[in-house]
C-alpha cells in the first residue's frame, strides 16, 4: 500500500513538472509578444509626441516640456522657484547692509512686485498696514491731508481734495500732478504706495512737488496733516433765485453734495431723501464733483432712487462674461427735475451714478468731463492681515459706453477757472440753478 501510494505520487509529480514547463513556455511567448507590441506602441507614441510638439510650436506657440499642469491648472508655465530662494539667499548674504534687511518686508516686497507685474495701477498688494488704512478710508476716518489721488497717463494725479481738509485749505486742486512726495519721485509708485507716504500722524508735515494746471513749473506745497473725519453727504436748500435759504412760498432747490460712497453714505442719503420728500423742492442739484467713488452697491442704490427699472451698470469681465446690475425700483426722486454736477474729480462709483442718470434722462449733467476710472476691483483678505485688490472687470453705462479712461462727458460744459476759485465763485452751481429755474 505504501508502495502504491508512492508510485502514484511520483506519477503526479511528473505531470506537474510537465505542465509547469508548458506554462513557462507559454508565459515566455506572451512576454515576447507584449514586449514587441509595446515597442511598436512606444515607437509610434514617440512619433505622435514628436509631431504634436511640432504642431504646438507652429500653431499654439507652446513647446512640449515648457508648459505643464500645475496646482489646479493655475501654474501653466514650468517655473523653477529655486531661483526665488537663490535670489533671496544671495541678497541676505551679499547686500552691503544685510543687517538692515527684514524678512517680513522682503516677503511683502516680493508679493508687491508679483502683483505689480499685472501693469494695472489699481491691482495692488497691500500689507497689513495698508490694509488697515484702506479700511479706514471706507469708514471715513484717517490721519492725513484729505486728498484722493489716482494714476492718470502714468502720472500721480489729484482726483479730489476733500472739502475742509488740509489739502483743500492748502490749495491742492483736482487735476494737480504730484511729481514727488518729500523729495521722492513718484514715477513708478502705485496709488496705495503714494497714499501711504502722504499719510502720517496729525500735526506733521508732508511736502508735495506739484504741477498745477496752466503752470510751466512745479512748486513745493507743504501741507500739515490732520485727522480727517468726513461725512460723505451734506445738504442745503437754496431759493429758486439762487440765494441760500428759501423765501415764503418758494420751495427752493435742494442741493445734495456726495463726497464719497462710503460706509455712512446710504444711511445719510436715506435721511436726505426723507427731507426732500418733506420739503418737496422744485428741483435737486446732485453735486458729484470731486467724488472719487467707493462702494458699487451704494451707487446702484442711489441711482435706483431716480431710475425705476432697467440696468444701472454693466460689469464686463470679457466679451463672453458680463453682469448686469438692475435698479432696485424705489425711484422716490424720479419726478424731481435734477441736475448732476461733475468734474475731473468725479470718479468710479460717482461716474456710474452720473452715467445712469444721463442715459435714462433722469438728470442733466453739467460741469467738466469726469476722471474715467471705470474699472472694478475685488478685495481678497489673507490670514496675516494683508490683502490684494484686483481689477476684475470694467464698467459700462446702461447705453454700453465704457467709463474707463474716457469718463463721462457732461451735456452742458462749464469750466471752473483759476479766478473762480480765487473769487470764491461757482459758475457750475450757478448754471445748475439757472437750468432748474427754467424748468
Amino acid at each position: 500500500m505504501l508502495y502504491t501510494i508512492k508510485g502514484k505520487y511520483l506519477e503526479e509529480n511528473k505531470k506537474r513538472k510537465w505542465l509547469k514547463g508548458i506554462s513557462l513556455v507559454i508565459l515566455i511567448l506572451i512576454l515576447v509578444i507584449v514586449s514587441f507590441g509595446s515597442g511598436l506602441y512606444i515607437s509610434q507614441k514617440s512619433e505622435v509626441i514628436k509631431k504634436l510638439a511640432e504642431k504646438e510650436v507652429v500653431y499654439l506657440g507652446e513647446l512640449t516640456g515648457k508648459y505643464g499642469s500645475g496646482r489646479d491648472d493655475i501654474l501653466k508655465q514650468d517655473i523653477d522657484f529655486n531661483l526665488f530662494w537663490e535670489v533671496w539667499d544671495t541678497l541676505k548674504k551679499e547686500y552691503v547692509d544685510k543687517d538692515k534687511l527684514n524678512d517680513k518686508e522682503m516677503f511683502y516686497g516680493a508679493l508687491n512686485g508679483l502683483v505689480a507685474s499685472a501693469g494695472d495701477p489699481y491691482t495692488v498688494f497691500m500689507d497689513p498696514k495698508l490694509s488697515r488704512e484702506f479700511a479706514d478710508d471706507l469708514a471715513g476716518t484717517f490721519e492725513g491731508i484729505g486728498a484722493e489721488i489716482g494714476i492718470r497717463k502714468d502720472i500721480l494725479t489729484v482726483i479730489a481734495p476733500l472739502e475742509g481738509t488740509p489739502a483743500a485749505k492748502a490749495g491742492l486742486a483736482a487735476g494737480d500732478k504730484i511729481y514727488a512726495i518729500n523729495g521722492e519721485i513718484t514715477s513708478g509708485m502705485t496709488v496705495d504706495e503714494a497714499v501711504s507716504k502722504i499719510r502720517g500722524p496729525k500735526g506733521t508735515d508732508v511736502t508735495l512737488t506739484v504741477l498745477k494746471g496752466g503752470d510751466d513749473a512745479t512748486k513745493d506745497m507743504v501741507i500739515t496733516r490732520g485727522v480727517i473725519v468726513v461725512k460723505s453727504i451734506k445738504t442745503e436748500t437754496v431759493s429758486s433765485a439762487g440765494a441760500q435759504g428759501s423765501k415764503e412760498g418758494d420751495n427752493g432747490i435742494f442741493i445734495l453734495k456726495i463726497s464719497n460712497f462710503n460706509d455712512d453714505t446710504l444711511s445719510l442719503f436715506n435721511e436726505a431723501v426723507r427731507d426732500i420728500l418733506a420739503k418737496n423742492p422744485k428741483g435737486i442739484i446732485l453735486d458729484l464733483r470731486n467724488n472719487p467713488g467707493g462702494y458699487l452697491d451704494t451707487a446702484i442704490e442711489l441711482a435706483s432712487e431716480w431710475v425705476d427699472s432697467g440696468v444701472i451698470v454693466t460689469e464686463k469681465f470679457s466679451e463672453e462674461k458680463k453682469n448686469e446690475y438692475l435698479s432696485r425700483g424705489r425711484a422716490r426722486l424720479k419726478d424731481y427735475p435734477t441736475v448732476a454736477l461733475v468734474n475731473g474729480g468725479s470718479a468710479s462709483a460717482s461716474e456710474i451714478l452720473a452715467g445712469a442718470l444721463r442715459d435714462y434722462k433722469k438728470a442733466t449733467l453739467v460741469g467738466e468731463q469726469t476722471f474715467g476710472k471705470g474699472s472694478v476691483q475685488t478685495l481678497r483678505e489673507f490670514g496675516d492681515g494683508s490683502s490684494i485688490k484686483i481689477t476684475v472687470a470694467k464698467w459700462l453705462t446702461p447705453n454700453g459706453d465704457s467709463i474707463n479712461d474716457a469718463g463721462i462727458k457732461p451735456e452742458i460744459e462749464v469750466k471752473m477757472e483759476e479766478k473762480d476759485y480765487e473769487e470764491d465763485k461757482d459758475p457750475q452751481m450757478e448754471k445748475a440753478i439757472e437750468i432748474l429755474k427754467s424748468k
